[in-house]
Formats: C-alpha cells, sequence, structure tokens
C-alpha cells in the first residue's frame, strides 16, 4: 500500500475524504490526477486498506469499495462511483467544466452503469492488471 497518500487522522474529521483502492496502481494514478485538480487541498486521500477506514466507517463494504471510489463529505453523506465525480465537478474549481454534464435531468441514468462497466473493465482496458501489486488487479479483471 502506497502510505505516503494517507493523511493524517485530524484531517480527515474535517475535510471531504476520498476512498480509494490503494493496492492498485491504476487507482492510486486516478488519486494523483485529482490531487493535481484539487490544488485548494480540499479533499483528503485514503486508501481503503487503511485501520481508519473499517474503524470510522464500519458500514462501507470493502467489496464496495473495491468496486466504486467512495468520498465520504463532512456532513457524512457517502457519494459512490459517478456521484463522486459529481461532487468533485462542485467541490473543485478545476472540474466546473464537469458540471454541466453530471448535473443534467439523466446524466445519472447514463453515468451510472458507464462508471460500473469502466470501473469492472479498467485494468483489461488500461492494461494496468500486471502493475497492481500483490495480485490485487487480478480480482478485478475479470
Amino acid at each position: 500500500m502506497a502510505t505516503a497518500n494517507v493523511e493524517n487522522r485530524a484531517s480527515t474529521k474535517v475535510a471531504d475524504v476520498v476512498l480509494y483502492d490503494g493496492h492498485c496502481r491504476f487507482c492510486q494514478g486516478q488519486m494523483r490526477h485529482l490531487r493535481w485538480w484539487d490544488r485548494g487541498g480540499r479533499l483528503v486521500y485514503l486508501p481503503l486498506q487503511d485501520p481508519q477506514v473499517a474503524e470510522r466507517w464500519p458500514d462501507l463494504s470493502k467489496e464496495r469499495l473495491l468496486q466504486e471510489m467512495c468520498v465520504v463529505d463532512r456532513q457524512g453523506n457517502r457519494h459512490w462511483g459517478p456521484e463522486a465525480v459529481r461532487f468533485f465537478s462542485r467541490r473543485l474549481p478545476t472540474l466546473w467544466w464537469l458540471a454541466p454534464c453530471f448535473h443534467l435531468p439523466g446524466a445519472m441514468i447514463v453515468g451510472r452503469p458507464l462508471y460500473r462497466f469502466l470501473a469492472r473493465h479498467r485494468y483489461r482496458l488500461w492494461g494496468r492488471t500486471e502493475e497492481c501489486d500483490d495480485g490485487t488487479c487480478q480480482v478485478h479483471g475479470r
């Protein structure tokens, strides 16, 4: 797990927290991109393998976290998959241009299955299977 990206415990209690698969290099790469767009430091990034994830959010299924990125906002609301991307379009000024696409009526009707398809096949589509630590991507590369 890439521990360099783990934020301190105090910051996860006062910020919007992005939960991602820290064993997957593809996911780690996406978090690097998101950090670049998050120039104001509005988000905290936490791999789902960090013990404080299970401690703070015991109701979150590890299986679902492996299928979809999740943002837990400061109010405790959960934003999964494409809803997380929609959340980023409102929260990060550099992603304002995505907001119209994700807020049109019916956008999530298209966004949800598209996100799930891309997430389910991300390793096959982008050739990342062999780059993931300890075979984690093999499980999801079906």
